[in-house]
């Protein structure tokens, strides 16, 4: 798996998917999935493909088990987390303990994705680091 490329085209995908939320939005003017729409477009958007940057101008860095992890459990927490917060916001029949849950699991993938990230990052732009 090019890791680069995995998370520059998971991000393309949900910016398409925030900003179809956002258009939707706009044109029903129901506002309530605001929070959702932030989050895709953030977590999943902006910052998968600032990963995918990060990956393709620093390869070394997308060497070995932690940096897959770092993809999957980034992946897997903006997943959870979104579709908790959806189902909690929603109010979605049946997916009351879901949104519950999903609003503890998700945002700990997220924070374990993002302490993954600053060590690889702390680790491959060190005083021994290339410099571009």
């Amino acid at each position: 798996m090019n890791l680069s490329n995995a998370f520059l085209r998971v991000g393309v995908l949900f910016g398409l998917v925030g900003i179809s939320l956002g258009y939707y939005m706009g044109a029903s003017q129901e506002f309530t999935a605001s929070p959702v729409h932030a989050h895709v477009n953030l977590l999943g958007w902006v910052a998968m493909f600032l990963y995918g940057l990060f990956y393709r101008a620093q390869p070394s860095a997308a060497v070995g088990l932690v940096p897959k992890i770092h993809f999957w459990t980034n992946v897997a927490g903006v997943l959870v987390m979104t579709t908790a917060l959806a189902a909690y916001l929603l109010h979605v029949q049946g997916l009351e303990s879901y949104g519950s849950i999903g609003l503890i699991v998700g945002p700990t993938l997220v924070l374990l994705s993002m302490l993954m990230f600053v060590w690889i990052v702390f680790r491959h732009t060190g005083k021994d680091a290339a410099t571009a």
